[in-house]
């Protein structure tokens, strides 16, 4: 995120690119679709969806974050937009004036969004500029087998000796806190 960026900017344009990705890619064999069976079967009369159905799915799940947010801070607040690229928009018009831990809660929210989208496009990286929340250093990545957001730091354990798992939500709630500090302190 750049200087004056906001975590809602932010989102926005990963929600826009996870829809262009969405858009830009249709699903042209067995990859997109949730079930393929090893086991003979009749040839199908239609062919498949031409669309990834697994990114529509991220794409629905979080509008529906970001409205229940919205309607549970603002019950007042209008229709969501017909566009979905709108719809942190439309979040921080009718959230921007509640109470400071509701606005951190949609900063996190708008933020844990971006990384996901942003992970669902296939651009991984984004992972990598965050410390780990348990032993503070860069060795975070996306280990896209397991689908989790694993430390490398050898050390950095479970209580079972594996290593360490966090999720999108725990990186977006550290990044938000840790930014907030910033501002505070160059506040005074």
């Amino acid at each position: 995120m750049t200087q004056g960026e906001t975590s809602a900017d932010s989102a926005t344009q990963s929600l826009r690119h996870l829809a262009n990705y969405f858009h830009e890619r249709p699903v042209t064999g067995p990859d997109g679709h949730s079930y393929i069976s090893n086991q003979p079967r009749a040839t199908n009369t239609h062919p498949g969806l031409p669309v990834n159905v697994r990114v529509l799915e991220r794409i629905d799940q979080t509008v529906a974050e970001v409205v229940a947010y919205t309607r549970e801070v603002n019950p007042n607040a209008g229709q969501p937009p017909e566009d979905v690229r709108d719809v942190y928009r439309w979040c921080v018009e009718n959230t921007a004036h509640a109470p400071e831990v509701d606005q951190q809660r949609r900063e996190i929210l708008e933020y844990q969004h971006s990384l996901e989208h942003a992970v669902a496009a296939g651009e991984t990286d984004v992972i990598r500029p965050h410390r780990c929340p348990e032993c503070r250093t860069f060795g975070l990545m996306w280990d896209n087998y397991r689908r989790v957001i694993r430390c490398t730091n050898r050390e950095c354990v479970d209580t079972h000796g594996l290593g360490t798992i966090v999720d999108f939500n725990r990186l977006a709630q550290q990044y938000i806190a840790e930014k907030r500090k910033l501002r505070q302190v160059s506040a005074t």
